[in-house]
Formats: C-alpha cells, structure tokens, sequence
C-alpha cells in the first residue's frame, strides 16, 4: 500500500512541479505594457462598483477614483440591499460629483430572488451606463492614480474587447492576512503566465475592462447566472470563445488595484470556498485539470502526513516531496513577488506550506459538496 500510494504521490509531485516550472517561464517572457503620453483620452468608461453593506470602505474606493486625471468617465455604484450607511454616503458624495450615480438593485428586482445579486447588479448597471467601455472594480478597492489612462492605451494600440489587470492584497501585519497575500501571489503569477503563453485563464473582477457592445454580444451573463460567483471569470470564457484573439491583460505594476484581505480565518474560508465553487463549471478543461491536480496533489501530500504517524518511511518521503514542493514554488514566485514589490513576503511562504494544504482540500471540497456564507447571505 505505501509502494503504491509514494508512487501516485510521485507522479502527481512530477506533474505539478513542471506545471509550476512551466509557469514561471511563462511569466519570465512577459514585457510591460508601456503608457504613451501621446495618446489621447478618447474612451469614455462607466466604472461600475456593486456594494453590499460597505459603509466602511466605499468612500476611500470612490475617492481613489475621483482622483484619476483621465477625464471621460462616470461611476455606477449599485447598492445590494445594503443595511447600513452605504447608499447614504454614496448619495453624499454623488451631490458634490455629478459624475457619480447610485443604483438601488432592489428596484430592479421585482421582487424576485436570484442566486447571482453580482451579476444582476453588473447587468442593471450597464443597461444604465453610458460609456462603450464597462469597468469593474469592488467597493473595497482602492484604484491606482493611472488606472485609466492604460486602459484607454490599450484599447487604442491593442484593439482588445476584454482586459484583464492585476490585483493584490495589502500587508496588515497579521499572520491570515500574510497568507492571503502569498497564496493571492501565486494566483496572479498564474494569471499572467498563461496570457503569456497565449491564453487568459483567469482574471479578478475587482480590475476589468471590457467593451459594452461585446458583453452585448455574448449575451451579457446568460448561461451563467445560476451560479453565485464568476461574473469575472466566466465573461472571460464566453468573451474567449466569441473574440479568441482580442482578449488581452495589462500586465504593468501601475495599473495594480490594491484590496484589504479577510479579516479572519473563516472569512478567508468562505471567500476561497465561493471561488472554489465554480471549479466544475468551467467548460475549458483544461483548467478544470489543473485544479483537480492542485487538489489531487495536496490531498496526498496531507494524507501522507497523516500517514506519517504510522510509517517514518511515508513520513520521510513525504517530508521531501513538500520540501521540494516549497522550494519549485519559491522558485515560480520570486519573479511575481519582484513584480508585485513583495519579495520581503517570501520569507514566511515556507511556513505557510502546511496551513495551504489544508485550506485547499477544505475549501475545494467546500467549495463542490458544502454551502458558504457570503455578505451575510447563505449560498448553495
């Protein structure tokens, strides 16, 4: 039984760390997009923010915006069922800013109750908007000061209809939050390795950009609002699959949006659960495959710990393979941590490793056979 088990654990050691090597080679041959001051402002965008009881954080996200040079926008911001000052300080703000509109998704709703507020907050608010280019940010965001003017560069020297940019999260000096920082990092080396290699497999909504009359085209989010989450991510693939050569990520440290992480261990759960969730519903495979390997490859590693009690051989041999393991990763993150301004963070990844095995089987079995709680609400 143990020849057995070492030697799956072998084999999906073997696929996951030249996966992982690929990756940084991926990563390593992408070029920053580079900001032409001879372009002209000429795209006119509709920022659209859904927020949920984020009375704490939505002024600073609309200020950050408000502070952009880039003049030709306006902001949505639209209220999902807030029960605290949100609507209040958006309309505040909104009287001094005519450019600011606030939405209440309530009135749009008819009564009726969907699985997927996001998305129907999205929808309703392009319906509303104004500009021929939509962008996506959360209420708990902060924008960095040139956020438009590259995604008005890309559009003009690029021609894209969807854009992808990276996000990151903030150092608070708490242990959770230095692992949602290092296990975030990863995600996003992973995101821009692929459109490296030809293919955008992920993407965050809390930094888009895509052209309204495309989401028009493929049907704004129909066929995937039954699902909770992935009003990022599944746009992606229906855009992918209408317009495969004209999805693009803006891959420049300029253009990252910042957010604060979970506060706690269980809202960190429950956020990686969410993500978790849609793994099996994804119709590009290959990311399905992925996945199941991330999953497959630490559920050995953990039940080879387990197992450790009983064996000091399956002990040993697991003990190198997640040493290995720890060092092939260090190897992918140093150039992504680099472009992130984060290689002070690396430092604690080793420690990390055994808290990341854990919350990876927990959350991705969660994520297929468990329910979550988000924004105060029970999902399926």
């Amino acid at each position: 039984m143990e020849f057995w088990f070492m030697l799956i654990g072998g084999v999906l050691a073997a696929l996951y760390g030249g996966l992982i090597l690929v990756y940084r080679n991926w990563f390593k041959r992408l070029k920053p997009f580079e900001l032409s001051k001879a372009l002209e402002p000429t795209v006119f965008f509709s920022i659209i923010i859904p927020a949920r009881n984020e009375s704490a954080n939505i002024e600073k996200c609309i200020q950050s915006i408000l502070a952009q040079p880039y003049p030709l926008y306006e902001i949505l911001v639209v209220d999902d069922h807030s029960t605290d000052d949100t609507p209040l300080l958006v309309t505040k703000l909104s009287e001094q800013y005519p450019q600011i509109q606030l939405i209440h998704l309530k009135d749009h709703l008819d009564g009726q109750s969907t699985n997927s507020y996001k998305k129907k907050a999205i929808e309703i608010a392009v319906e509303k908007s104004m500009g021929s280019w939509i962008v996506t940010t959360d209420a708990d965001c902060l924008v960095p000061p040139n956020w438009l003017q590259y995604f008005n560069a890309m559009i003009l020297t690029k021609d894209p209809v969807f854009i992808a940019a990276p996000v990151m999260f903030t150092l608070n000096g708490t242990f959770v939050g230095q692992f949602q920082v290092l296990d975030f990092l990863s995600l996003q080396g992973i995101t821009a390795a692929a459109v490296s290699a030809g293919s955008l497999s992920m993407c965050n909504g809390a930094n888009l950009a895509y052209s309204k009359n495309a989401f028009e085209d493929v049907g704004k989010f129909n066929g995937i609002d039954r699902l909770a989450s992935g009003d990022d991510m599944f746009l992606m693939h229906k855009m992918k699959k209408q317009f495969p050569n004209r999805l693009a990520y803006l891959f420049n440290n300029e253009m990252i949006v910042t957010t604060a992480p979970m506060p706690n261990w269980y809202s960190f759960i429950q956020q990686r659960i969410r993500w978790a969730s849609k793994a099996d519903s994804y119709k590009d495979k290959k990311i399905f495959g992925v996945l199941l390997l991330v999953y497959l490859f630490n559920l050995v590693l953990l039940l080879g710990l387990l197992g450790g009690i009983f064996s000091l051989e399956l002990l040993l041999f697991t003990s190198w393979v997640i040493a290995i393991k720890t060092l092939i990763e260090l190897y992918f993150l140093v150039p992504v941590a680099q472009f992130f301004k984060l290689e002070k963070s690396l430092l604690l990844f080793p420690v990390m490793q055994p808290f990341h095995m854990v919350y990876t089987v927990i959350a991705g079995w969660l994520g297929k056979f468990g329910k979550y709680q988000w924004k105060n609400r029970t999902v399926h």
